[in-house]
């Protein structure tokens, strides 16, 4: 029998993929904007690629810019953040 998965907020790397793809964005685009709204030249598509994948968790600092860019006002930092670490936990 396959366990059905807990009830609660979705996974931040599916839904950034989902809000990323929903704009027709690549990663390196993705990463252009939020270098561009965040006024930081330093983020690459290489860390979108691990925030998506789950090998990363943003900061509260690109949470923020996260959802300013892709337009996701409820993107709440803290409750991302500890949905992603329990996850990573279990597995």
């Amino acid at each position: 029998m396959t366990p059905t998965p807990p009830f609660g907020p979705p996974l931040l790397g599916p839904l950034l993929i989902h809000l990323r793809l929903a704009r027709g964005w690549s990663q390196r685009r993705t990463a252009a904007e939020l270098c561009a709204a965040a006024g930081v030249p330093t983020l690459s598509r290489h860390e979108v690629s691990r925030w998506e994948r789950q090998v990363r968790v943003p900061g509260d600092f690109w949470l923020r810019w996260l959802a300013v860019v892709l337009a996701v006002p409820g993107l709440r930092p803290q409750r991302r953040r500890r949905r992603a670490v329990q996850d990573q936990d279990r597995a």
